[in-house]
């Protein structure tokens, strides 16, 4: 795998990280990706990234969640100064079987917006970050943006370890089958200071920039969102031989809250989605034990979702059942000046809102000022092989990124 900057200009450096990465963790039927946290996939792309740091000489750091940041000037001395830096980058984990350039895009595009900057002859007046942020997704261990929340403590220390994944492994077992330590969770102040602006870049999950005619865009704001475990219980025994009558069947309660997640989204307009289930003990000719579903519900208001949320529960008390948040993440606005700033200085491009989360939208509930970038998706289609953008448009993207980063780290 090459790790050195190439000749031939950006675009050329872009296509060839681009290559470096798109074989790591896809599947050669579907042409998904599958890139989950701490597994060996994780690692090759963790090595792949640190090499690209080291390349570009880049100061590379690893904070308390195993997050990894490469620096272009002295992150600790602005931090004394009172002068924090610039961070651009985003996510290399993937969904299972999901697409391309959902998380990617904005790390290689991170670093290549870096070799852009330098082919100008940019000296940046503050420092520039570009950050990989670990387990984005949440696709092993339940919880999305994971690493931004751990460092931030939205997410406490102590239940970041105890998260398991569908075979019972914690993610303190999988840190430390992927040689890293997890006692040193937590929130992490220290990375937080040296973080002035951040600024990510990703596809769109949608097509509002292909219905404006625009490659790029700029990020306004994130909808609210959770995640809610929903666990029923019923008493295992034979397919053939029990009555109908004499069953406990836990898949009945699973499917009764699944089809109560898609009415409660309808009357209130919202999205809700239960993509993931766990069944007990899972054999055709065994009636269910237990079933455990993941609720994932969004909207433009909060008290709508929470609504939709109780109706789900009140299905779910029927059957005994539990529900339990495993996150919320509120509305999110990205810093109001500093869209309209990036807009403007980029020529007047549309702002758009979304309803996916990001590592962006943690940092700015912290407080740092915080935007994002999008780039053009023809499909309108995220979280699979069918996710795309061109060549062009991921490279205006790049461009557009690094114009922000002169602009935000070139004035003293």
């Amino acid at each position: 795998m090459s790790t050195t900057p190439r000749s031939g200009g950006t675009a050329s450096a872009f296509r060839e990280m681009w290559r470096d990465v798109e074989g790591i963790g896809q599947d050669a039927t579907s042409g998904g990706y599958t890139r989950l946290a701490w597994t060996r996939e994780d690692h090759d792309l963790r090595e792949w990234f640190a090499g690209q740091c080291e390349a570009r000489g880049l100061d590379l750091t690893t904070d308390r969640m195993g997050n990894q940041w490469g620096w272009w000037g002295d992150a600790d001395g602005a931090v004394s100064a009172g002068d924090p830096g610039v961070v651009i980058g985003s996510h290399l984990d993937s969904v299972p079987n999901g697409g391309a350039f959902d998380g990617p895009l904005g790390v290689v595009g991170a670093l290549a917006a870096v070799d852009l900057l330098r082919e100008r002859g940019f000296q940046p007046q503050r420092p520039v970050g570009v950050v990989s942020f670990t387990d984005e997704e949440g696709a092993r261990f339940g919880v999305a943006c994971a690493g931004s929340r751990v460092i931030t403590g939205a997410l406490g220390a102590d239940r970041a370890r105890g998260l398991r994944d569908q075979q019972g492994l914690t993610m303190a077992e999988a840190m430390r089958r992927a040689g890293q330590d997890p006692t040193h969770l937590g929130r992490d102040d220290e990375t937080l200071a040296r973080v002035g602006t951040f600024v990510e870049l990703h596809v769109e999950q949608g097509r509002a920039l292909v219905h404006l005619g625009h490659a790029v865009g700029v990020g306004s704001h994130i909808w609210p969102h959770g995640r809610w475990r929903v666990d029923i219980a019923g008493e295992a025994n034979h397919a053939g031989t029990t009555a109908l009558e004499e069953r406990e069947d836990a898949m009945l309660g699973l499917a009764a809250m699944i089809i109560a997640a898609r009415r409660a989204a309808e009357e209130h307009d919202c999205v809700a989605t239960v993509g993931k289930v766990s069944v007990v003990p899972g054999s055709v000719n065994s009636i269910a034990s237990s079933t455990t579903g993941w609720l994932d519900a969004r909207g433009a208001d909060p008290d709508a979702v929470l609504r939709v949320v109780a109706d789900v529960s009140e299905v779910v008390d029927d059957f005994d059942g539990l529900v339990a948040q495993e996150s919320w993440t509120p509305v999110t606005d990205f810093d109001p000046g500093l869209v309209r700033r990036l807009s403007t200085m980029l020529g007047g491009l549309p702002v758009i809102g979304t309803a996916a989360g990001h590592d962006a939208g943690i940092l700015a509930n912290e407080g740092i000022r915080t935007a994002m970038l999008f780039v053009r998706n023809p499909t309108g289609v995220s979280h699979s092989p069918d996710e795309w953008a061109s060549a062009d448009d991921c490279l205006a993207g790049v461009e557009a990124l690094a114009d922000s980063v002169g602009d935000l780290a070139g004035t003293p």
